[in-house]
């Protein structure tokens, strides 16, 4: 089947999953579920979950763990029951030794019991917040992403994992800028309130 842009702005959550496992949709997932929490998905051998996982500790701001999931384990049991994290997002980008290799829909045929799930709080939650208070997103739920950067602000490392904080961006009028940080702030487990404001140099 032929992935095609989809409204998913009126979706349930299942349904969202439920299309991402068919393969009707895959696309950015701003926009989707409005006030849902979303999530961002990270999957690592177990050998290296202790460490990744004490990354999240130290740095909760850029990586707010929602849940975590036993090794082999496939369904989000406390967050999206009947959800199955091999097939239920709409792309995954697999690495080896640092090297991207693949973005398939589907990780059904590399799945491995070994494997350990971390679901991390997304920004995308709280948009449809900022959208009710006058802040207007371009890219909401059309098939484009949110801005990223890369920033000069260093993570605490934990065992191989470090590195510099990678941000999103969204544009702001100035006279909302006050309205977007209260907005923001009411959800700490999806990054909650801007790292920073104004001029980025």
């Amino acid at each position: 089947m032929i992935a095609t842009v989809m409204d998913t702005t009126t979706m349930s959550g299942r349904d969202v999953r439920m299309a991402s496992r068919t393969g009707e949709f895959a696309q950015p997932t701003s926009g989707a579920a409005p006030d849902i929490v979303q999530t961002n998905v990270a999957i690592l051998p177990r050998d290296l979950a202790f460490d990744f996982l004490v990354f999240c500790q130290r740095n909760p701001k850029p990586c707010p763990v929602i849940e975590v999931l036993e090794a082999g384990q496939t369904e989000a049991v406390l967050s999206a029951r009947d959800s199955d994290i091999r097939s239920d997002v709409p792309m995954y980008r697999v690495y080896r030794y640092g090297e991207l290799v693949e973005e398939p829909n589907d990780i059904s045929e590399i799945w491995r019991a070994d494997l350990v799930t971390f679901l991390l709080g997304c920004s995308f939650t709280f948009e449809h917040a900022l959208i009710r208070n006058g802040v207007h997103l371009p890219y909401y739920g059309t098939d484009k992403n949110v801005a990223m950067y890369k920033t000069s602000i260093e993570t605490a490392p934990a065992g191989p994992f470090g590195g510099p904080m990678v941000v999103t961006h969204r544009w702001v009028p100035r006279e909302k800028v006050v309205r977007a940080v209260q907005a923001t702030s009411r959800f700490p487990a999806v990054h909650g309130a801007p790292v920073h404001i104004g001029d980025p140099i």
